[in-house]
């Protein structure tokens, strides 16, 4: 260590896989699709493709065109030609303990293979969308992968969203068929995940059938004809026997993810098969150094791109480990993560900052309680992360052994885009620098590259494989909110400085999206839940920082007339965006004002907003209409 600069020990260099960064970012950025060429090479093809990449419509990208390929076929199939046959795929634990399930790669195919045959007796072709909504559970891995394998394009929302986002997913997707749990258990509370989705089809006319997965074996309703047992329909002659396996082409959509933006419409974010399949195998690969032997624990929720990325593609792809559990970090006691650490034999632990901060107040005895010499790399995902609590993760956790990862990506970017391998020397707080291929700019308003060390928008210059192809549906949409504003670059709406040695710093978001533990939460979609009460004639949502969360939802409300303000009304409006969207979206606090800033055009001064609520100079105001 030299200040505040952390350098890669002689051992972790020795394990590496990728020890040259220099030579491999040099080879990229001279020839990039030979680069990307080469990535795909490692991975089986139906057809070969005829062009890497196809940059003819931009900012339509394609690529390995006219190649056909199918990811399942890439993260199960192929490994049961060899010796990874008999290997542990995925490793299981139940949020209480009492259970743990694990699947072998050979064992892993039956179960996709049931889970395909079923949803194809549902009526399912290639093409149809299906939207996945439960806990994490074995069986969302399933689905996911059981749609890829024939052709279906999955849509997962997060167990944790309620009626609106999700009723809002589905209509948008069109989907035909939901799978989803009877409940999911979230610090010992059971989550009533299949009453959701029945209020939820109240308005979502195109789903003809509804699969639950039996986890809480709690009482749920049943309509007739619409929702099977996913254990009764396994136990049907249909469901047994192997599946075939799509042949898909590349650029075929292999999912779509919403994600929040700046309207109250989320985004569907669509991935297609061959490039979101190279990108999640490559990043993997020479950041978290992957290899049979590792165990790899990535701590976010399936419904989320990382969960996506690096719970079930990503490490499968590889031919690795992967562990998932069920529960939180601090259920029922602080040490809960450490102690599945220990007893799993995790090397390489991937968690956001949100949850480090947490755990960080329950000290050092929590963790040192256990052994955690098993770790060998850990990685942070999901905002910036604070040099503090990187620090601790790296000595308490991490014992001053284990380099950490701390990665820079979106849903939109599919795969890391601003990352460090283990031998990249690295500063607290920082990404440190682009993935192989990728070069990356930060601009001032008008779009000119700005000093080192001055804060402005961070862009992307070059295209990548696991890039979004589009926004399902909305092309118009696509190209205005990604490539309009900085023409042939890729507007990431993240402000970042770069440092002189060329080390990239995130500082935040720039549109309105709030992110709360990590999780995309767009002001418009809580304005809107807000003002479906009768009480609310009208509102603002901004994000402030938050110590453990990183930012948490502020919101200011204009009641109608009739309404009077009080405590309770203030806790009514907190509980009702929660019932709307979900406990994640909950407020911290709800403020009522007279009459919110707002300029000429209407536009609501959130920059005026937020500084009001932080006690801050609210800056210059002539151009309020009042």
């Amino acid at each position: 260590m030299e200040g505040d600069v952390y350098y890669p020990s002689a051992e972790v260099i020795a394990q590496a896989v990728l020890k040259d960064w220099e030579a491999t970012a040099e080879f990229a950025r001279n020839d990039l699709q030979g680069f990307w060429q080469k990535e795909a090479e490692q991975l089986e093809w139906f057809e070969p493709w005829e062009q890497v990449l196809d940059d003819s419509n931009k900012p339509f990208y394609k690529w390995y065109v006219g190649g056909k390929v199918n990811i399942t076929h890439n993260a199960v199939d192929r490994h049961l030609k060899t010796y990874r046959k008999n290997k542990l795929a995925l490793i299981w634990e139940s949020e209480d303990g009492k259970f743990d399930r694990t699947f072998s790669y050979y064992s892993l195919n039956r179960e996709v293979c049931r889970m395909a045959n079923i949803i194809k007796a549902m009526g399912i072709v290639k093409g149809d969308r299906v939207t996945i909504y439960m806990g994490r559970v074995p069986e969302i891995v399933f689905a996911m992968l059981a749609c890829a394998k024939i052709g279906a394009i999955h849509s997962v929302v997060f167990g944790g969203f309620s009626v609106d986002a999700l009723q809002g997913r589905i209509a948008d997707s069109q989907s035909k068929l939901v799978i989803t749990c009877d409940g999911s258990l979230q610090n010992g509370k059971l989550v009533e995940l299949k009453r959701i989705v029945d209020d939820s089809l109240r308005h979502c006319p195109t789903v003809e059938n509804v699969i639950v997965v039996k986890r809480t074996a709690h009482e749920v309703p049943m309509e007739a004809m619409r929702d099977h047992w996913y254990h009764d329909l396994c136990a049907l002659p249909i469901a047994n026997g192997k599946c075939a396996t799509e042949v898909m082409d590349a650029e075929d959509p292999l999912f779509i993810l919403y994600t929040s933006g700046s309207t109250g419409i989320p985004k569907a974010i669509m991935h297609t098969h061959g490039g979101y399949m190279v990108g999640t195998y490559t990043t993997l690969k020479y950041v978290f150094d992957i290899s049979d032997e590792d165990r790899f624990w990535c701590t976010a929720d399936p419904g989320w791109i990382t969960g996506h990325s690096y719970i079930v593609y990503g490490p499968l792809l590889n031919g690795a480990t992967a562990f998932m559990f069920e529960g939180g970090p601090s259920y029922p006691y602080p040490n809960r993560w450490w102690q599945l650490i220990e007893r799993f034999g995790i090397s390489i632990f991937y968690t956001a900052p949100t949850a480090i901060r947490g755990l960080m107040r329950f000290g050092e005895a929590w963790p040192n309680k256990h052994d955690l010499s098993s770790l060998r790399l850990l990685g942070s995902v999901g905002e910036p992360i604070n040099p503090e609590a990187w620090k601790w993760f790296h000595q308490v956790i991490g014992k001053g052994r284990c380099p950490i990862m701390d990665t820079w990506w979106q849903t939109e970017t599919g795969a890391f885009i601003i990352t460090p391998t283990p031998v990249v020397p690295l500063k607290p707080g920082s990404g440190t620098r682009p993935f192989f291929g990728q070069e990356a700019e930060i601009v001032d308003e008008e779009g000119k590259p700005v000093a080192d060390g001055a804060e402005g928008f961070l862009v992307l210059k070059n295209p990548w494989p696991a890039m979004m192809r589009t926004i399902y549906g909305d092309d118009a949409r696509y190209v205005s909110a990604y490539w309009t504003k900085y023409p042939g670059k890729y507007m990431t709406g993240d402000s970042a400085r770069r440092d002189a040695d060329g080390y990239y710093w995130i500082i935040g978001r720039v549109d309105d999206v709030i992110k709360v533990s990590g999780h995309r939460l767009g002001t418009a979609e809580v304005e809107s839940a807000l003002i479906t009460h009768p009480a609310v004639a009208e509102s603002a949502a901004i994000g402030l920082p938050h110590e453990i969360k990183g930012q948490s939802i502020f919101c200011y409300v204009q009641l109608n007339p009739g309404y009077a303000t009080s405590e309770e009304l203030s806790e009514e409006l907190r509980q009702h965006v929660s019932h709307h969207l979900g406990p994640i979206a909950r407020p911290e606090e709800v403020r009522f004002i007279d009459k919110l800033p707002k300029t000429r055009s209407g536009k609501i001064m959130r920059r005026v907003l937020k500084a009001r609520a932080q006690g801050l100079p609210e800056g210059d105001v002539s151009t309020l209409d009042d």
